[in-house]
């Protein structure tokens, strides 16, 4: 690493947007490019994203950064690609897809996810890879692809996800990381592969899709010379694959900082709760729910449970709101209506109305796998206004994540806040009383891209371990502590009784509703 090379950038990829993000060998962000992603839904239950639009996207990104960062070409160490989870990017000859990717969104494979978990190696498969079976998983959507859209799989060569897809076309190398890999197809004891769950998943004869397992602490490929010429950066950069956006925002958001006392929450438009735990030491639960990921920490996973929807339960209230207004004659949209949830909660009637959060047409995947699962107010009379309604809605995610910690285990004694959400604090106050623990919200903006490019800096030598990156670059920028309201927290105890008997009874109406009109 020459001493010109005072910066590091890492990628996060997201489902709506790819942020490109520069920051010192120390930590501190100095640049942030961000470019809007898309993607498309189909009546079937189809969520697809183009994987050449993708990479056109982060090359934006890329080259953006460096009109705002000056010298980045020459003072870039090293590059670090994280990226959504779940979902399949099939690529063929040449390295060009085979088809728009399955995004973490899909529903198709709901049928097949039934399937494989009613059968005798569904147990077997779970205590593998720690991880419930659901749609959005690219175990999932193999198996029922090769099931019903054949074809496709006969053109694949390999079959990535989001990330992985970049870092084929930063470098031309076709690998995948230690976390997607195992708990969608692997071990997370061994970090290899594994027989067992492929055969679970019935797919023992497509195995040659899956690419090699990369750590990207130990391991870099140099930017290649079409890539280089395309972002304008230098060929040759030192280029890290990441794990998964969710692991790589818990470690930049303080997930880990060498206790497993803490807990992490990323409130975006999914819901991620998870906790480190040393891998020797996993419980899992009987319902076959939840996901374990390693960390690029040795011996150390994290066991965590993720909402379909989080942030996306308060853009469908607040986009009705949006689309009133302007029926009204005064254009405003829901970005506008950010600023006012704190207002709205605090004038609410708290009159604890139930609303469970499962907006997504997906349904839910934790703590319970439900493709049919549906959002609800329950409760209602005619007192109840907007902001009832609202303070519902931020309630429900407060449900879901002590829902899904209930799952891991015990309650953590401390929960860090990632996503935009947590920069409310009418939220962080539901979610600490909800839970019954203290939080803390990280002053990192871009936790995704900051985990990366943590990554990357023990892969080139600015710290020997991740133990030494997490001591700079995470623990200074955790906040104050926010402790749970005394008042509010055995209220939410016994609306939380209430919610989880509710989504109980539900569960058999849910498969009764019509799926269209």
């Amino acid at each position: 690493m020459a001493g010109s090379q005072d910066l590091l950038i890492g990628i996060d990829a997201g489902t709506s947007v790819v942020k490109a993000v520069a920051f010192t060998l120390k930590g501190e962000q100095v640049a942030c490019c961000a470019i809007q992603n898309r993607y498309e839904l189909g009546a079937d239950g189809a969520a697809t994203q183009s994987l050449r639009t993708t990479w056109s996207e982060c090359v934006e990104a890329l080259c953006a950064l460096g009109v705002e960062v000056p010298g980045l070409k020459q003072r870039t160490a090293a590059i670090a690609v994280t990226g959504q989870g779940d979902g399949t990017w099939l690529v063929g000859r040449d390295n060009a897809p085979v088809s728009d990717a399955w995004i973490w969104l899909d529903a198709r494979a709901a049928p097949t996810v039934d399937r494989i978990r009613a059968s005798a190696g569904e147990r077997r498969r779970f205590e593998k890879t720690g991880t419930g079976l659901n749609t959005c998983q690219q175990g999932a959507q193999l198996a029922h692809i090769a099931e019903h859209y054949p074809s496709l799989l006969s053109e694949a060569e390999v079959a990535l996800h989001c990330k992985d897809w970049l870092y084929l076309c930063l470098t031309g190398v076709r690998a995948t990381d230690p976390s997607e890999a195992c708990f969608t197809f692997g071990d997370f004891r061994t970090r290899e592969y594994d027989t067992d769950v492929l055969n679970a998943l019935g797919l023992q004869d497509h195995r040659h899709l899956l690419p090699d397992i990369n750590e990207g602490t130990e391991i870099t490929h140099p930017l290649s010379e079409e890539a280089a010429r395309s972002t304008g950066l230098l060929t040759g950069t030192p280029v890290v694959l990441g794990y998964v956006d969710m692991v790589m925002t818990g470690l930049g958001a303080g997930v880990y900082t060498g206790s497993t006392d803490s807990a992490c929450s990323i409130i975006g438009s999914t819901g991620v709760h998870m906790r480190p735990v040393a891998a020797e030491s996993v419980s899992l639960n009987d319902a076959c729910t939840g996901y374990i990921m390693t960390l690029p920490v040795p011996g150390m996973v994290t066991q965590m449970q993720s909402n379909m929807a989080a942030t996306l339960n308060v853009d469908w209230l607040l986009g009705l709101a949006a689309e009133l207004i302007c029926d009204g004659g005064t254009p405003v949209g829901t970005s506008d209506l950010l600023d006012r949830i704190d207002g709205w909660l605090h004038n609410s009637s708290r009159s604890r109305l139930i609303y469970h959060p499962y907006i997504s047409e997906a349904g839910e995947r934790g703590p319970f796998i439900d493709a049919n699962a549906r959002a609800s107010f329950i409760g209602l009379n005619t007192s109840h206004g907007f902001a009832d309604l609202l303070r519902a809605v931020v309630d429900g995610l407060g449900m879901a994540t002590r829902d899904c910690y209930a799952a891991i285990g015990n309650m953590p004694k401390e929960i860090r806040l990632s996503g935009g959400a947590a920069r409310s604090s009418a939220i962080q106050s539901v979610i600490a009383s909800s839970v019954g623990a203290g939080v803390r919200v990280s002053d990192r903006e871009e936790a995704g891209a900051a985990g990366a490019a943590m990554m990357a800096a023990v892969a080139v030598g600015v710290y020997a371990d991740m133990d030494a990156c997490i001591r700079e670059w995470v623990s200074p920028l955790l906040g104050d502590i926010h402790q749970p309201n005394a008042e509010d927290t055995q209220p939410y105890a016994r609306l939380y009784d209430v919610y989880r008997e509710s989504r109980e009874a539900l569960a058999p109406v849910w498969s009764k509703l019509p799926t269209s009109t």
